[in-house]
C-alpha cells in the first residue's frame, strides 16, 4: 500500500551512459558524452521547483550522503537503479494497449529537427507530450481521464507527414497514412478508450476501463474466474493474477498472458533479472541476497507462490541499509484489484530520521490493543513490523513521476499476519515537497490566523507522524474473521479506498494521543490539532482543485479522504463537531471539538474494519457511495475558482536522480550522483535507452 502526498509526482531528466552499447548489450558505455549533457544545477542551494506545465509541477530531490557511502553500497545502489529503469515500459503498456505507440511516436516527432518548435501548435504538442510522460501513457495519472491535445488534428497529421515512416511504430503491413489515421484516433477521440480505470459500480468496470490488464472479459467472468482460484486455496492464498493478462480465448475459455521471461513483456523482464543477478554479487548481506535471488526466480517462472516467497524473503531482510521495491506491486490501477503495476523504488536508509519512526514501529502491540476496533478484529501479537525512513534514489514506473512518501508491503494479508511487514518514509521526497511549497493555499483554505499559524508552525512534523502511523501502524492492524476471504474478493471495487481510509484513520485516532508525546515523538498535542485541521479542510475543499466540473470522485485515495472528512461533518453536525462557515462567499471548514472529531474518527476506524474482517460488500458499498464519491456542485465551483487564483498546479512529481558509472576495464571504479533539470530531455532519454519492448505488445 502507497501513502500519496496532497501534491504528488513526476518524473525528468538523465542523460548519458547507454545501457545498450554494441560492445555488451547489457552494459553501459564507459565513455559519457558531457558535451550534450545538459548543465547540471551545482549550486550549494538545491533548487526543488523546476517547471510548471499544464495542471502539474516538476520537482527534484536530493540523497543526501551519497557521496560518502561505500563503493560496494553505491554499486548495489547502481545495479538496482538499472533494473528499475528497465521495467518503464511494462507500466506503460499496461496503463493501456496503445500507450507504447503513442510514446515512441511523440518521440519520433521530438527528435525531428525541422519542426517550428517557437510556434504556438508546436508549443501545445509538446505540453500534451509532457502530460502523457508525467501520466505513463495517455490517461491522466490521477483522476484516470484520457488527455487530449490542444493542437489541431491539421497540425498533428502534419508532422506526422514530414516524418521517416521508419521512425514511427507502424504495424506491419502498415503505410503511413493509415497508421496516422489510426494513431490519431488514438490521440483525439475523446470517446474512444476515455477512461483508464472506472470505477462506477453500475457498469461493467472492464468494459469501461482502457487499462491493459483484460481482453475481451467481461467483470463477471474475471471475478468468477478468481474465485475458483482462491476458493481452490483457501489457506495461504497467493495473489492470483498479481503478473498476468486475463483473456478470452475465441472459444470462450479464459486464459492468462503471464508476465515472465519467456513470457509477456519477456525482453524487458530479462533485463531486470541480469541487473538483479549483478546486485546478488554485491550484496550487503544473506538476507538480501535471499531475497533478490526470490525475486529473480519469481520473474523466471511467473508462479505466484513465488512471488510469496520472495515477499517473506523480503519482509525478513531487515539490517540493510539499501533497499529495494521491485516487481507487480500495487493494484490501484485494476478496477478489481488483482493486478499488479510494474513499480521499482530503490532506496537507502536514512539511520537519524529512522529512530523517530522506529518508536512508534516498536509500539505496534500497544497501539493494536488500544484500538477502538471490535476486540474479535484486533491481532493478539502483531508481528515482525520493520519500520524506516529512507532516501529515494530513484523511482520508476507506477512509483514515477507521481510518487508515494510512504509505502507498506507487503500487500498479501497472510503473509502480513504470520511475518510481518515492512513500513518506509520516503524522507526525502517528503523533504522536497517541503521545500518547494509556499504558503498561499493555507492562507486561502484555512479560516483564521490561528488555525493557519497552527498549520504552518505545526503541519510539517504532523505530516511525517500521519504517514508513520498510517504505513507503520495502520496497514499492519486488525485481521479477517476466520473463513472471509481477502478483500479484494469481498469489498472488490472498493477495496482500495478503505483500505487506505483503515489506515489513514489509526494515524488520525492516534495523533490526538498522550501517546506519541509520551514517546518523544511528538511535543504536543498542538501537532496533533494540525494534523486534524489539515485533513478536514484538504478532504472537504483542497482535494475538490484536482476535479474538472460535473465530474465525481474516482481514485481510491481520493474518495477515502472524501468519505472521512464527509462523514466525520455529517455525524457531528447536531453537536458541532466540525463548523461549516462562508464568509465573503469563500466556504471554510472550522474544527470546533477536537476530541470529538478524534472520537468520530475511532467510530468509522472500527466500522471500517468490520466491514473489513466480515467482507461486507454492502455496507461498503453504502459507505463509499453516500461519502466518498458525490461532490457539491457548488462548492466544487467555488474551490475551483479558488485554487486558480493561486497559479500552482495541483498534481507535483519529480525528476529522477541519474547515476554515473564510472569504469576502469571492465570494472566499476566509482559511482556518481547527478540531479538534472529538464524533464524533457530525461523522457526522451529513457525513451531511447530502455525501450526493450515493442510498441505492440498483444
Amino acid at each position: 500500500m502507497k501513502t500519496q502526498l496532497w501534491t504528488l509526482a513526476l518524473l525528468c531528466n538523465l542523460l548519458f551512459w547507454n545501457c545498450n552499447s554494441r560492445q555488451n548489450p547489457f552494459k553501459p558505455s564507459q565513455a559519457l558524452d558531457t558535451s550534450k549533457a545538459e548543465k547540471i544545477s551545482k549550486s550549494s542551494e538545491f533548487k526543488y521547483a523546476a517547471e510548471q506545465f499544464a495542471d502539474l509541477r516538476v520537482l527534484r530531490y536530493q540523497v543526501k550522503g551519497f557521496e560518502s557511502l561505500n563503493l560496494n553500497t553505491r554499486k548495489l545502489l547502481f545495479y538496482l537503479y538499472q533494473a528499475a529503469l528497465c521495467g518503464r515500459d511494462i507500466t506503460w503498456d499496461q496503463n493501456y494497449r496503445y500507450n507504447l505507440a503513442v510514446r515512441k511516436t511523440l518521440e519520433a516527432i521530438f527528435s525531428n529537427p525541422g519542426h517550428d518548435t517557437a510556434s504556438a501548435e508546436f508549443q501545445k504538442l509538446e505540453t500534451y507530450a509532457k502530460r502523457v510522460w508525467f501520466s505513463n501513457g495517455i490517461h491522466h495519472h490521477y483522476n484516470h481521464d484520457k488527455i487530449i491535445p490542444e493542437c489541431s488534428v491539421d497540425f498533428f497529421k502534419h508532422v506526422l507527414s514530414h516524418l521517416d515512416a521508419s521512425k514511427l511504430p507502424l504495424k506491419p503491413g502498415q503505410n503511413l497514412k493509415d497508421f496516422t489515421d489510426f494513431i490519431t484516433r488514438v490521440v483525439f477521440d475523446p470517446t474512444m478508450d476515455a477512461k483508464r480505470v472506472s470505477l462506477d459500480a453500475k457498469k461493467d468496470m472492464l468494459q469501461t476501463s482502457a487499462v491493459n490488464f483484460y481482453r475481451g472479459v467481461s467483470q463477471s467472468e474475471a471475478e468468477a474466474y478468481y474465485q475458483k482460484l482462491t476458493a481452490s486455496t483457501p489457506s495461504h492464498c497467493p495473489s492470483y493474477g498479481i503478473n498476468s493478462r486475463l483473456i478470452k480465448q475465441p472459444d470462450g475459455s479464459l486464459s492468462e498472458q503471464v508476465w515472465k521471461l519467456n513470457g509477456l513483456y519477456h525482453a524487458a523482464i530479462e533485463k531486470i533479472i541480469y541487473w538483479l543477478q549483478k546486485a546478488t554479487e554485491v550484496c550487503e548481506n544473506d538476507a538480501q541476497k535471499k531475497s533478490l535471488e526470490a525475486l529473480i526466480q519469481f520473474y523466471k517462472t511467473g508462479n505466484p507462490s513465488d512471488f510469496d516467497a520472495y515477499n517473506i524473503a523480503w519482509v525478513r531482510d531487515t539490517s540493510s541499509t539499501v533497499d529495494v521495491v521491485n516487481g507487480f506491486i500495487e493494484v490501484y490501477q485494476d478496477p478489481l484489484g488483482k493486478k499488479g503495476s510494474f513499480e521499482s523504488v530503490v532506496s537507502v536508509k536514512d539511520p537519524e530520521a529512522s529512530q523517530r519512526i522506529s518508536k512508534i514501529g516498536s509500539q505496534a502491540q500497544w497501539f493494536e490493543d488500544h484500538s477502538p476496533i471490535l476486540p474479535q478484529h484486533k491481532k493478539s501479537q502483531v508481528k515482525g513490523i520493520s519500520a524506516k525512513v529512507i532516501l529515494a534514489v530513484v523511482e520508476s514506473g507506477d512509483a514515477a513521476p507521481s510518487t508515494p512518501i510512504g509505502i507498506n508491503l507487503p500487500n498479501n494479508e497472510w503473509i502480513r499476519e504470520e511475518h510481518g511487514s515492512k513500513s518506509v518514509n520516503l524522507g526525502n521526497i517528503v523533504e522536497a515537497y517541503e521545500g518547494a511549497a509556499g504558503n498561499s493555499v493555507i492562507q486561502e483554505f484555512y479560516y483564521s490566523d490561528s488555525v493557519q499559524y497552527r498549520v504552518k508552525t505545526y503541519a510539517s512534523l504532523a505530516d511525517k507522524l500521519h504517514t508513520d502511523m498510517h504505513e507503520v501502524i495502520g496497514h499492519a492492524s486488525g485481521k479477517l474473521e476466520s473463513g472471509v476471504a481477502p478483500s479484494s474478493e469481498t469489498l472488490k471495487n472498493y477495496a482500495n479506498a478503505l483500505e487506505e481510509a483503515r489506515a489513514d484513520l489509526v494515524a488520525l485516532y492516534y495523533l490526538l494521543d498522550p501517546k506519541l508525546v509520551e514517546l518523544g515523538v511528538m511535543p504536543s498535542i498542538d501537532y496533533g490539532k494540525a494534523a486534524y485541521d489539515e485533513y478536514i479542510t484538504k478532504g472537504l475543499l483542497i482535494q475538490l482543485a484536482r476535479i474538472k466540473p460535473g465530474q465525481n470522485l474516482e481514485e481510491a485515495h481520493m474518495r477515502n479522504r472524501k468519505l472521512i472528512a464527509e462523514w466525520c461533518y455529517q455525524k457531528g453536525k447536531n453537536t458541532g463537531v466540525i463548523e461549516q462557515r462562508v464568509v465573503n462567499q469563500k466556504t471554510y471548514y472550522i474544527i470546533q471539538q477536537y476530541a470529538a472529531l478524534r472520537e468520530l474518527f475511532g467510530q468509522l476506524l472500527k466500522e471500517i474494519q468490520r466491514i473489513k474482517s466480515q467482507g461486507d460488500y454492502k455496507a461498503a458499498q453504502v459507505l463509499v457511495e453516500t461519502y466518498g464519491v458525490k461532490l457539491n456542485p457548488n462548492l466544487h465551483r467555488e474551490v475551483l475558482r479558488r485554487y486558480e487564483t493561486l497559479k500552482i498546479a495541483p498534481y507535483a512529481g519529480f525528476i529522477q536522480p541519474q547515476l554515473i558509472p564510472v569504469y576502469k576495464g571492465n570494472q566499476i571504479i566509482d559511482v556518481k550522483i547527478e540531479y538534472p533539470e529538464q524533464f524533457k530531455s530525461q523522457m526522451m532519454y529513457y525513451g531511447s535507452h530502455y525501450s526493450f519492448l515493442p510498441a505492440y505488445n498483444d
